[in-house]
């Protein structure tokens, strides 16, 4: 079997396993959608939370490439990162860039691709693809921010979410380390709570009045790690 063949082979099967990560993570994403206001479907999802979604998605599908060594997966977790706009935030530390990134995933595919010509081609042709979005389904995109969290840290920020318009946040670490997320309201009642052991949390709250939240992201690992945080 040629080169050509065989990649096309591989990317073909990292797409029927992308299609049962894809339907993993909505139902997780449904799961933390329910808030004291109602179900996530009474409030309106903006673009760019669905920005946040894809993202998310882009995280688990790299991570499981990562997990089996499959440079197709890593590719497809570059060309969902490639669709969605991002929007730098003001809180960024100064000197750090996002880790999960189209042309880092690709790096990644090229150095677990060994040396198999049609996978590196496919890469090649992807790279000038995935460098600033033209148009796009998801408005204007997320906004991010990059912090240095340490070992057992937390690190937290208020924000001003919309009534009747689904928030929604997540956090993406380097994965050196697990990271947890919770949601709470201006009084300190509990919104949502990721805690799933994973390095990408994500919340989802709906509420039909707007006010200020509190966010914060626990680093539950040894090490410090490099978090990237999006929200809508």
């Amino acid at each position: 079997m040629g080169d050509g063949m065989r990649a096309h082979r591989d990317l073909r099967r990292t797409g029927l396993v992308f299609g049962v990560l894809l339907g993993g993570v909505s139902a997780a994403f449904s799961a933390v959608s329910q808030t004291a206001d109602g179900p996530e479907a009474a409030a309106r999802i903006t673009p760019e939370a669905d920005g946040v979604r894809q993202m998310v998605t882009a995280a688990e599908v790299a991570a499981w490439g990562r997990r089996n060594s499959d440079a197709g997966a890593l590719i497809m977790a570059a060309r969902l990162l490639a669709e969605v706009p991002v929007r730098p935030g003001a809180d960024s530390e100064a000197g750090l860039t996002p880790s999960l990134t189209p042309d880092a995933l690709l790096d990644e595919a090229a150095a677990l691709a060994a040396g198999r010509q049609g996978v590196l081609d496919a890469i090649e042709r992807l790279r000038g693809g995935t460098r600033g979005v033209q148009s796009s389904p998801f408005g204007r995109g997320p906004i991010y921010l990059v912090r240095q969290i340490r070992a057992r840290e937390t690190y937290g920020f208020d924000l001003e979410a919309r009534g009747g318009e689904v928030l929604r946040v997540a956090a993406i670490g380097d994965g050196d380390t697990n990271i947890d997320m919770s949601v709470r309201d201006a009084e300190g009642a509990l919104l949502c709570q990721d805690g799933f052991g994973d390095h990408y949390p994500v919340c989802t709250v709906a509420r039909a009045r707007s006010g200020k939240m509190r966010v914060d992201i626990v680093n539950r690992g040894a090490v410090w790690t490099k978090v990237q945080i999006l929200s809508n």
